[in-house]
């Protein structure tokens, strides 16, 4: 059986980092870490390839050596799984369509047949029916599967050189009930994890394979079942201490993350430099709205602050549309962040997206216009909002515009800089060499706003040496952050 196995083109967003690679000479930030673990579900006589088309295209020789074809991805992949799709139908090529995509409903009619829930145990009854030629058209998981089942991922289907991080998981689920979320929904509440030999066993396979530099833990909620992270972290640290600390983690957290020193310091301890919060707002009243109430009853500054005192840098992400955001939302919103010294802030329009909370009920009070598409660069509202809805788009541009300036994004970044203290130093690689080189070339030789950029520099290297290396990241991001917001603002709303 020849199995392809394709993973879809992220379009241009904030977290595709598309202006950023080029400085590093990468193709794609990660690699497809689910279909990875498909493949290893996969029995070993079958003949498997995978394609990224984040890395190279789909071509004609890769459908007429397929047998099926099998396609995963998030609903901010539509268009690009909508196109891949019919191709395999034009070449005869028999589709499975799954991964968290698989929400919305019109979607599934695009898949010959269609997996909906985790692969673990679903996959396996998959093959056997494909074998035996009764291949169903939907298959839905039973259950929320124990990862002490989980295989390590088939590393040997991609080119480790075409990443600029690798990624690894250790959990799935989330224990709070934010409304507007759909990891809750398709994950569950109750965070299931890795034992700790098994998170291992992926460093091991990536170091083995020469990887050296970060590794993002995917986890939605990496401190969401924090007995059991407090359980990993001890044998992460003496891995990387044992191995010469190879690797840097980064990871995604709720905010509570703050109120634990002990789990800060160990994360620390374990080389983690950077770490992803759901901020969403600084208005309690939104926050409440939503359910985010992990983020209510705090000083959302002195949380943030605290964290980056651990020597790791906060990015974030914002949210503009709540029902009680007040008229100043915008002020307020570029306020915070500019206070908070958060680089990389990424903000967005709410979405209701496919089995949340908030769709169902938006869709309950008539408001519901269509589904979300997953873009935190959607302007195109999918709900009617309580605000004026052109004032709502042309407020959250603006707030865009102001974080983004090439200005205040430096001055922000610097007061970072100067209260930042890495825990360790990261291996810098030749592609770290390479882009500080195109940095100098593009942004201080070819760019428009040359003076900004080797001000910020010469700052860098004489007030901030101590972290270098952080600041020709946060200047090559900015780059970027600076590219998609001329790109959502040049856009005409299209209501």
């Amino acid at each position: 059986m020849n199995v392809l196995l394709i993973y879809p083109q992220t379009p241009t967003t904030y977290w595709s980092f598309k202006h950023a690679l080029p400085f590093t000479g990468k193709k794609s930030a990660y690699p497809p870490l689910g279909l990875l673990t498909v493949a290893s579900l996969l029995p070993k006589s079958w003949n498997k390839r995978l394609v990224d088309l984040n890395c190279r295209a789909l071509s004609d020789k890769d459908l007429l050596w397929a047998d099926v074809a099998m396609v995963s991805g998030m609903l901010v992949h539509h268009e690009s799984i909508k196109a891949t799709l019919e191709r395999c139908r034009k070449y005869g090529v028999r589709s499975i369509l799954g991964g968290p995509v698989v929400s919305g409903a019109e979607i599934r009619t695009w898949a010959d047949h269609v997996v909906v829930g985790e692969a673990e145990e679903t996959i396996p009854i998959v093959v056997s029916d494909l074998e035996n030629g009764t291949l169903k058209p939907l298959y839905t998981a039973p259950n929320l599967p124990d990862l002490s089942i989980t295989p390590l991922p088939d590393l040997d289907l991609i080119n480790l050189k075409h990443y600029s991080s690798m990624a690894i998981q250790f959990s799935r689920g989330c224990p709070f009930n934010c409304e507007f979320c759909d990891i809750i929904e398709i994950y569950g509440r109750r965070p299931r994890t890795k034992a700790p030999a098994q998170v291992l066993a992926e460093l091991d396979q990536l170091y083995e394979r020469r990887w050296r530099g970060s590794v993002f833990l995917v986890d939605d909620n990496f401190i969401g079942n924090k007995k059991k992270v407090k359980e990993l972290l001890p044998h992460l640290i003496e891995w990387n201490k044992s191995h010469g600390s190879p690797f840097g983690f980064f990871t995604e957290a709720s905010l509570n993350l703050a109120d634990d020193d002990n789990l800060l310091q160990m994360m620390r301890d374990a080389n983690f430099f950077r770490v992803f919060l759901g901020i969403e707002t600084p208005v309690e009243d939104s926050l409440k709205e939503a359910q985010k109430l992990q983020n209510t009853h705090r000083s959302l500054l002195d949380s943030v602050h605290h964290i980056q005192s651990f020597g790791m840098e906060v990015m974030a992400g914002f949210i503009i549309g709540f029902d009680t955001d007040p008229d100043d939302i915008f002020d307020r919103q570029v306020e915070f962040i500019k206070k908070s010294a958060i680089p990389l802030a990424m903000v967005g329009l709410l979405q209701a997206l496919p089995q949340t909370q908030l769709y169902r009920r938006l869709k309950e009070e008539g408001r519901l216009l269509r589904d979300g598409t997953g873009d935190n660069l959607e302007t195109v509202l999918n709900y009617i909002p309580k605000m004026d809805m052109q004032r709502l788009v042309e407020g959250y541009r603006s707030v865009l515009q102001r974080i983004y300036d090439r200005k205040e994004y430096y001055a922000r970044a610097r007061t970072f800089l100067a209260q930042y203290r890495p825990a360790f130093t990261i291996h810098h690689s030749r592609s770290d060499y390479l882009a500080f080189v195109r940095s100098l070339l593009r942004q201080g030789v070819f760019g428009k706003q040359r003076g900004s950029y080797w001000k910020f520099l010469f700052d860098a290297a004489t007030r901030y040496r101590h972290a270098f290396g952080t600041a020709v990241t946060l200047a090559i991001m900015g780059y970027h952050f600076e590219k998609i917001t001329a790109q959502v603002c040049a856009v005409e709303e299209k209501l």
